[in-house]
């Protein structure tokens, strides 16, 4: 009989839902071993006062995972990819993707009205730079303020009125069965989405075939081709979750396409780029639609939020 196979994963809503999706993906192939959750703290998870953003390095939502993982403590690991540094820690390996969910933002407001019906001056709750970034490009003259929190937990300091807004990720409400909280679906020309989001990826240690032959057999094609567009174009920018760089591959036939767009934390200087290649070379669009962005100026945009990101820690 084969040993059962430990998933690690955050403990919030969201992240069962990923984990408990995972595990019943895998109990549903023929002769599958038992699966059991381990739930592990991360530092995301602990410092929820701290602003995202305000954060130094890398892996805020994944390091204590990694570090699971690699003392055997468990088998498979699930994780928002969009939270999932592009170059993995040593001895772990991306073995699936599972299929996206919508990778839209989603805006919720107070009345249910979109980012129309907001008044001059209303209050927006995001804790993404990205976000920020977008947002103060197309209505600048509205505020923003820092929220943390779960989604339920976000969702409550908005209807208790701290917010007259909150963005969020359309696939987290829709998997939790909140999609009928989205007021609006914002557009990805002009707010594209945080590279990978809706996506969940499935990390094993590398050599662990008995592992990955139960986990291999959950990706989906079409998506992981998407993804390695999107996380090879934030690899070259060397930027992690929390810069304003968004950016969203589709893919059709044979052919991938990847738009990418950055903004200055204030909104004011916005570039964008777009490119399209064969599935094969997926990770090399990236490159080369992340080598467009940097030559119209997009490293502005990231010296600048880097630099924003370094006078919190000094």
């Amino acid at each position: 009989m084969s040993k059962t196979l430990r998933i690690g994963t955050r403990g919030s809503a969201l992240a069962l839902w990923q984990a408990e999706e995972t595990s019943r993906l895998i109990k549903a192939l023929p002769g599958a071993p038992a699966v059991e959750l381990v739930i592990i703290k991360t530092q995301g998870d602990l410092q929820q006062e701290v602003p995202l953003w305000q954060t130094p390095g890398k892996g805020f939502f994944t390091a204590e995972l990694d570090r699971a993982q690699l003392a055997n403590e468990v088998d498979i690991v699930v994780h928002s990819l969009k939270d999932l540094a592009t170059i993995l820690s040593e001895g772990l390996a991306l073995t699936a993707v599972l299929e996206r969910e919508d990778p839209r933002d989603a805006l919720v407001t107070a009345t249910g009205g979109g980012l129309a019906s907001l008044s001059k001056g209303a209050r927006i709750g995001t804790s993404s730079l990205r976000r920020r970034a977008f947002l103060a490009h197309t209505r600048p003259d509205l505020q923003h303020m820092e929220l943390r929190g779960n989604v339920p937990t976000r969702l409550r300091k908005l209807d208790e009125g701290q917010f007259e807004a909150i963005i969020l990720a359309c696939a987290g409400l829709k998997r939790l069965g909140m999609g009928d909280r989205i007021s609006a679906a914002l557009p990805t020309r002009d707010f594209p989405n945080a590279v990978a989001q809706g996506a969940i990826g499935i990390c094993t240690r590398e050599g662990d075939t008995e592992t990955q032959k139960w986990v291999a057999p959950l990706n989906h094609v079409t998506t992981r081709i998407a993804a390695d567009a999107e996380r090879g174009l934030l690899r070259r920018l060397e930027g992690g979750c929390q810069v304003p760089v968004g950016a969203l591959a589709t893919v059709e036939g044979g052919n991938v396409t990847l738009y990418s767009a950055a903004a200055n934390i204030d909104g004011s200087d916005f570039v964008a780029a777009e490119g399209s290649a064969p599935i094969a070379e997926a990770a090399a669009l990236g490159v080369r639609v992340a080598e467009d962005l940097l030559s119209k100026g997009a490293s502005r945009v990231l010296d600048k939020a880097n630099e924003r990101r370094q006078a919190t820690h000094t």
